[in-house]
């Protein structure tokens, strides 16, 4: 089923309100500052420089060389294409996927023809044509370490590592030492808060790279996208302030859903995963003041809330259980 957050629309139809802080998604609420977006960008088609830009700095940011980093519109459309660039010849693909994890990867390659299987654990991927791993992990946060991830790529015929949400943690990006049979997805949208502008990138070695450029076609990413990747992804003093910023709200929003007997099940920087008795009536008492959560088909106990993005969003959160 491809259920997924950020449906605010869905929210104030059911609801009402116009005033909703949307903790259905793993994306910072204290995005990085855009400001003033050139006239050519927005006018011009996105040049071939400013592709090579964005491509150099994100390269520096992730540790590889800019030849093996395509841009794309979100992880989404690397999603949407690489099941149908790595489908064997001749016969149907086996393919594995972590589970419960990030419902695209899975409903993408089914689409696309592949036989998929769905694993608890990285040793289960073993023997796939194509296994995926969102590392880490969404909802529930479980993570790999470089090494475990290299091993997993030598039991495998390609290797799909999702890192959308790693930035605030790059000690488990494979990227660095990135294996010939790994392809590797970043999201820009998450952690800096832009998930509009709907970029994103493939990390992958030079022949696949060729062939994902291709199918992703000419300007497959708009130049405001280009202009503020790149300024952005070079702004590293934001990038550290933010990481300590949510490192401190993800410990107090712990505090405050656990004092209400949520447990804590796990989570990342962007977003925690929590249990309780009764997950669809805790969405409706945060959804009744205009706070929007996500819960999951295949589990009634669990609820995911992004991290609130400023004091006064902490605030209203209290609002609810005090009142």
């Amino acid at each position: 089923m491809r259920d997924h957050g950020g449906d605010i629309d869905k929210a104030a139809r059911r609801f009402g309100r116009d005033d909703w802080i949307d903790l259905s998604t793993g994306i910072n609420r204290r995005p990085w500052p855009v400001g003033t977006i050139s006239e050519h960008a927005l006018t011009a088609l996105p040049t071939g420089a400013s592709y090579v830009r964005l491509q150099e700095v994100a390269a520096l940011a992730f540790g590889c060389a800019p030849e093996q980093v395509a841009p794309m519109a979100g992880a989404s459309a690397a999603i949407q294409i690489l099941p149908r660039l790595l489908v064997p010849e001749g016969r149907a693909g086996r393919a594995a996927v972590i589970s419960p994890s990030y419902n695209e990867h899975a409903a993408s390659l089914r689409a696309s023809g592949w036989e998929v299987a769905e694993a608890a654990t990285i040793a289960a991927l073993h023997g796939a044509d194509l296994a995926v791993v969102v590392n880490p992990n969404n909802p529930d946060g479980r993570s790999w370490q470089p090494a475990e991830i290299a091993a997993l790529a030598r039991e495998v015929g390609h290797l799909i590592v999702d890192e959308s949400f790693a930035d605030p943690r790059p000690e488990l990006s494979i990227i660095p030492s990135l294996p010939e049979n790994v392809t590797v997805l970043r999201s820009f949208g998450k952690f800096w808060g832009l998930a509009g502008l709907r970029l994103g990138f493939a990390v992958t070695q030079t022949a696949l790279h060729r062939r994902i450029a291709e199918h992703a076609g000419p300007w497959s990413v708009s130049g405001p996208a280009l202009e503020i990747g790149a300024a952005a992804l070079a702004d590293r003093d934001w990038a550290r302030d933010a990481v300590v910023w949510l490192a401190e709200a993800a410990v107090h929003l712990d505090q405050i859903m656990m004092a209400q007997d949520c447990t804590l099940v796990g989570g990342t920087h962007l977003f925690r995963l929590y249990e309780t008795a009764d997950a669809a009536a805790l969405q409706e008492r945060l959804a009744r003041h205009a706070i929007w959560s996500r819960i999951f088909p295949y589990n009634p106990r669990w609820l995911r809330l992004g991290l609130p993005g400023s004091r006064a969003e902490f605030g209203r959160l209290r609002e609810v259980f005090n009142a």
